[in-house]
């Protein structure tokens, strides 16, 4: 588990929570900082400011880190649009300080403090209004997003992402198999995709996850990489044989479907 320094006290609660949850993520990947940047293509320098809450991470950042982290990107979207609106708020608050400040002087004339009397109160009236108004912007647009997030859990099970492949810069990973049998079906703790098409030079999760699945069946892939190479086709090949599926060393919905409910040899 990483040692996470303490977060900025002026982080609105939602900014805060969004960070959190991108920190268990990393934990949970057990990814270095230089990994996670190969993996997700964002910079280990972006990564320590956005998990740091000195900047927050593009919706693309937060989307890639879902995906490392084994978590639904979807869900992790709508608290990032959140914190996101609360994090402009904060900016804009810091920036019209000053002006507010600097329009009041220290030391007003006799002749002029009734225009300041009336200024200050047309000052309060207008933030006033404003706060209204950002107040009934925000509910609608946490009612947008809770239906937002309803739909996308709905069209979740439906909707597959593709994997990444290899690439010149990716860097080796050894994934831990958890087992642990679900409803009937096996998860290794990696990913719960039961549709996600892998073939040959796809990398990620999904395919650590079939790995773990595949030395459980008795049809040994080589190490838990999270590469689809050589030695995992031939592995998928022969479990697709053994199950009467065609062979055609592709990890589809029905090979899916029996490395979910495949018995150790």
């Amino acid at each position: 588990m990483s040692r996470w320094k303490e977060l900025p006290a002026e982080l609105h609660p939602d900014v805060h929570q969004l960070i959190v949850r991108l920190r268990r993520l990393r934990d949970r990947s057990e990814l270095s900082t230089r990994q996670l940047a190969a993996k997700t293509g964002y910079s280990a320098k972006s990564w320590q400011r956005y998990l740091n809450g000195r900047s927050l991470p593009p919706g693309e950042a937060v989307e890639a880190m879902a995906r490392v982290g084994g978590d639904d990107p979807h869900r992790l979207l709508v608290i990032h649009e959140i914190a996101a609106q609360r994090w402009a708020e904060g900016r804009a608050i810091a920036t019209d300080a000053p002006e507010n400040l600097s329009a009041t002087p220290a030391h007003t004339p006799t002749e002029q403090r009734p225009y300041g009397r009336h200024l200050r109160a047309a000052v309060t009236a207008g933030a006033l209004v404003t706060a209204l108004s950002v107040s009934a912007a925000l509910l609608l647009a946490v009612r947008l997003t809770d239906a937002r997030a309803q739909l996308a859990h709905e069209r979740s099970d439906a909707v597959a992402a593709a994997p990444a492949t290899v690439s010149e810069s990716l860097v080796p990973v050894i994934y831990t198999c958890r087992l642990e049998q679900r409803d009937g079906r096996w998860y290794a703790g990696l990913s719960r995709t039961t549709a996600i098409p892998l073939s040959n030079t796809h990398v990620g999760l999904e395919v650590a996850e079939a790995q773990c699945l595949l030395r459980r069946a008795g049809t040994a892939p080589g190490e838990i990489d999270g590469v689809f190479g050589p030695k995992t086709r031939r592995a998928v090949e022969l479990m697709q044989k053994q199950n009467g599926l065609v062979v055609d060393g592709v990890i589809g919905q029905r090979t899916w479907q029996a490395l979910r409910k495949a018995s150790p040899k």
